[in-house]
């Protein structure tokens, strides 16, 4: 079981400081419960998401959600989407989805670690504790970031690492009770 007191970083405590956006949602509350329609099992759908304009020099943004909670040893990248249009700041519930109904044209969903290019929900192992669903907006200074759909969430990070000028967002947790 993990141990809430003694918990993993979140995915971006060690990258350069950025200034903050805004992220919001009609279906999450930071810090609170990640409801039963984002959990891999009984919904599996991505949440609504909508972020304050990025600073000057926004030319696209980046949606990720990830468990650093996940008995992994590298956590657990449940959706990567980027490449979204600097005039997008708000993403439907069900954006997420495979067959790109719900984002943007020119979106990217690169594969979560489920294998698949859409959202994947939460699925922590029972009696694991809480999990953390940290979901980031990067505001970034390019039209195109590079990677393409066949990229890791992982090479995606890297290059937001790089490119982010501005980021925010909101956490949720889930727990499966033990069996």
């Amino acid at each position: 079981m993990s141990d809430p007191t003694n918990r993993r970083p979140l995915p971006h405590d060690f990258h350069p400081p950025v200034p903050e956006l805004s992220v919001g949602s009609e279906d999450l509350t930071h810090g609170g419960v990640l409801p039963e329609a984002h959990v891999y099992a009984k919904g599996n759908s991505s949440p609504q998401l909508g972020w304050s304009a990025g600073p000057e020099g926004t030319r696209g943004y980046a949606v990720t959600c990830y468990d650093p909670d996940a008995p992994t040893g590298s956590g657990f990248w449940h959706w990567t989407v980027f490449d979204i249009p600097a005039d997008v700041t708000e993403l439907p519930a069900g954006a997420g989805t495979g067959d790109f109904t719900g984002l943007p044209a020119g979106a990217v969903q690169a594969r979560n670690d489920y294998g698949s290019r859409d959202f994947g929900g939460a699925a922590p192992p029972p009696g694991d504790g809480p999990h953390r669903y940290v979901f980031t907006v990067h505001a970034v200074d390019r039209e195109k970031l590079g990677p393409d759909a066949d990229a890791s969430p992982a090479l995606v990070g890297f290059h937001l690492r790089f490119r982010t000028v501005a980021r925010g967002q909101l956490i949720a947790e889930y727990e499966e009770a033990g069996q």
